[in-house]
């Protein structure tokens, strides 16, 4: 588990930032379509030169599995590059996975022992024993979905208070210590509800950017009490250009919110 090492990051990188790999073959600048792996080159491109000032990178697997065998491949080459070469990152893989306790096991095969990923985003509509399986690898985190950016969070989340039931039930259970949250940064008023009941689980808040989340609010109302998030920015920071300038304008984009980042 690399809960230190990525708290130190934080400290050391002034920085909360997890870079989203959401990487669309359609919007990556099209010399990158001359390639043999396009989205591989384009994803080494950016991790190469954002790796020292982010603390995290969070790959969107639908974004690779929609390509079928060639996305599969180009998921594989991208976290054993990042694996390989920078280590001290936090690797998320956000499949939102999770099912009856034999499936669950071979998806926690795939993303922790065949691509070795940090962590993994979970559906916990299932409950307990779907989860059950990640848990028991010990180096590992699973990151359970409480309340997420989108508008349709109001049809079940936000309904008789599922969000914080999600959060309080799943502190009882074993190896809690290893669970992190989904809470979108359109929501930020009611993080401080969340840190009410984990206030030592790390969050990682996704729906800053292109999704309209407030930067500010979001750190005012996570860090009281300490540093343990994780600010997802994809789009505003991937596609910040789609010309040969992409990689100035993405450090841009990321200098410019961790200017912004002041730590306790």
């Amino acid at each position: 588990m690399k809960y230190k090492l990525l708290e130190n990051n934080i400290k050391s990188k002034n920085s909360f930032l997890c870079l989203g790999l959401d990487t669309d073959i359609n919007k990556i600048p099209k010399y990158f379509l001359s390639y043999d792996d396009p989205v591989f080159d384009f994803n080494k491109a950016m991790v190469d030169r954002l790796h020292h000032k982010v603390v995290a990178v969070k790959i969107n697997t639908a974004f690779y599995e929609a390509r079928g065998k060639e996305g599969w491949i180009s998921l594989e080459r991208t976290i054993d590059y990042i694996n390989k070469n920078y280590p001290d990152l936090f690797t998320i893989a956000d499949a939102k996975r999770a099912d009856i306790g034999n499936t669950s096991k071979m998806y926690a095969k795939a993303f922790f022992d065949k691509m070795q990923f940090d962590s993994i985003t979970l559906s916990p509509y299932m409950g307990y024993d779907s989860v059950t399986e990640f848990l028991n690898y010990k180096d590992k985190n699973v990151i359970l979905l409480s309340l997420t950016s989108n508008q349709g969070a109001k049809d079940f989340q936000l309904k008789n208070n599922l969000y914080l039931n999600v959060v309080s039930e799943s502190q009882k259970w074993d190896n809690s210590e290893r669970i992190m949250y989904v809470v979108g940064a359109t929501k930020s008023d009611y993080l401080t509800k969340i840190r009410e009941i984990a206030p030592e689980s790390f969050l990682l808040i996704p729906g800053v950017g292109s999704q309209g989340g407030d930067f500010a609010n979001v750190i005012l109302n996570s860090t009281k009490k300490n540093n343990r998030i994780l600010i997802n920015i994809s789009r505003a920071i991937i596609y910040a250009s789609n010309d040969k300038d992409f990689l100035n304008s993405a450090e841009e984009v990321v200098d410019d919110y961790n200017n912004r980042t002041s730590l306790k």
